[in-house]
């Protein structure tokens, strides 16, 4: 098993004061069967008037706050110490069934599991089933092809197919458009495979996290590696759900670590809220993940 300690540090600065912030802060790691997290903290300064913890439908931690002092500058960070229970088995040529059983497995769930992952072959706010990325996406699922065979494929073509351009697109780009360019960032790539899996009528959910800071000995850099970090899962059955990183081209690997899951970038979304006043804003946002020495 391998600890990392995890530090992850926002700081909005406005150009003018604001006098309410009502704010929902998705920062605090949630457990895996990968993972377990052994402690974690938010710091919100100013101090809120009120904070509340819930956790959300996708059973993700989150902490909501209001904030009634004047302030110019709010800044939320969050530190946690995870523990990798197992490093993730990479998929490639492991048995699994045709892709196609396992469309058929969700057409009729036999168990809770299978049923509450039909919700992820739907379409959701950033994930419309766009008829180009299903095309796209097929060209990997081939008939009877074993599912993670397909997976495999279609994250190593997306890696080959797309640049990775942190400021050619923003959370507002149209899947058609990153599909037209061929570029964009770790979300554009995670969503444009969502899309595609969806259509195909698998189920598959959106992954928010982090990368190992600086990889092993002997590894490669990994892109998204400075900030948070998407990538997918896709529930196949007897296997349960298998996290697949597009941006980099394979599977998730034991530095990706599990932040929160939903259907798309809006249910995962870091920090979202409500201000009155401000005016612009700038948001700077650090990312540190290190091994540690277990306790």
């Amino acid at each position: 098993m391998t600890h990392y300690r995890v530090r992850h540090h926002n700081v909005y600065r406005y150009d003018a004061p604001v006098s309410v912030n009502y704010g929902e802060a998705r920062l605090l790691p949630r457990d895996t069967p990968g993972q377990r997290v052994l402690n974690a903290s938010l710091r919100i300064l100013p101090e809120p008037d009120d904070r509340r913890p819930r956790h959300d439908a996708h059973g993700n931690p989150v902490v909501w706050f209001s904030l009634g002092q004047p302030h110019t500058l709010l800044e939320i960070e969050s530190e946690a110490r995870i523990e990798r229970l197992h490093a993730p088995a990479d998929p490639a040529g492991e048995p699994s069934p045709p892709w196609e059983s396992a469309v058929a497995a969700l057409d009729t769930p036999a168990d809770a599991d299978s049923r509450l992952a039909t919700e992820y072959r739907l379409p959701s706010h950033y994930v419309p089933i766009e008829s180009a990325a299903v095309d796209y996406a097929r060209a990997s699922f081939s008939p009877g092809r074993p599912v993670l065979d397909a997976l495999a494929d279609l994250a190593a073509r997306v890696r080959a197919d797309f640049a990775y351009r942190p400021a050619a697109t923003d959370i507002g780009t149209p899947l058609a458009e990153v599909l037209r360019e061929r570029h964009g960032v770790c979300q554009d790539f995670a969503h444009l495979c969502l899309s595609g899996l969806r259509g195909l009528g698998l189920a598959a959910r959106y992954v928010s996290g982090w990368l190992e800071t600086t990889p092993p000995p002997g590894a490669e850099p990994m892109h998204g590696a400075d900030a948070s970090h998407a990538w997918i899962a896709v529930h196949v059955p007897s296997l349960g759900w298998v996290d697949y990183d597009p941006t980099n081209g394979s599977a998730a690997g034991p530095g990706h670590l599990t932040l929160a899951w939903g259907r798309d970038f809006a249910d995962v979304t870091p920090l979202k809220g409500v201000i009155y006043g401000g005016g612009r804003h700038v948001l700077e946002v650090g990312v540190t993940v290190t091994r540690v020495e277990p306790d």
